[in-house]
């Protein structure tokens, strides 16, 4: 591989400015045969009209966008990436807004699994915050929805949330108690199982 597409390859990996030295270094080149690679560098870059141009701040060396494409990219940067929600995503969500505030622990046994991922990214995509602790043992947080996610699915306050069907809501209820049912059978099974081992 030639010196020149080694200093691509870690100046690429690095994002930052990096010191003539410190390149020398990694390389085991000398300083001013890093200068040779990057000037060849940088001559083919322009000659060939690529998006990527080398600049020398002071001692050191950066890749950046060519001029050019400054246009293309605030166009791209002035669209924010709106988040993707999965379904187990999307319903947790479901369940805060509709249960706020509610803890993860509630989520929980409404879903009948482990929430903290969701939950989490919920928080991350800022439609869902913390709104408190709830008074007892362990504090544990309490979780509803934001102004962004009012903004996100264009509603005025979660009073205007659509109803569930009654039908819907009673096959939820159903499931979750089957679900509660089951994973309190379970627990009671794996704690026979600890008292015979004892």
């Amino acid at each position: 591989m030639t010196r020149e597409a080694i200093l691509e390859g870690i100046l690429f990996a690095m994002g930052g400015s990096v010191e003539r030295e410190q390149l020398a270094e990694a390389m085991e080149i000398t300083p001013e045969e890093v200068e040779a690679a990057a000037a060849a560098l940088k001559a083919k870059y322009e000659e060939e009209e690529r998006g990527i141009r080398l600049i020398r701040l002071d001692s050191a060396y950066q890749l950046c966008s060519a001029e050019g494409c400054y246009d293309t990219l605030i166009r791209l940067a002035s669209k924010p990436k709106q988040p993707v929600l999965t379904d187990v995503v999307r319903e947790t969500l479901a369940i805060i807004a509709y249960k706020q505030p509610v803890t993860k622990g509630d989520i929980e046994r409404i879903r009948g699994v482990s929430s903290d991922h969701a939950v989490n990214r919920l928080v991350e995509f800022g439609l869902v915050e913390e709104k408190g602790r709830l008074n007892a043992p362990g504090r544990p947080i309490l979780f509803g929805t934001t102004e962004e996610f009012l903004r996100r699915f264009q509603i005025e306050g979660c009073e205007v949330l659509p109803e569930l069907d009654p039908d819907q809501l009673a096959e939820i209820e159903a499931q979750v108690e089957s679900e509660t049912a089951k994973a309190e059978a379970a627990e009671r099974e794996e704690q026979e199982k600890i008292q015979v081992e004892i």
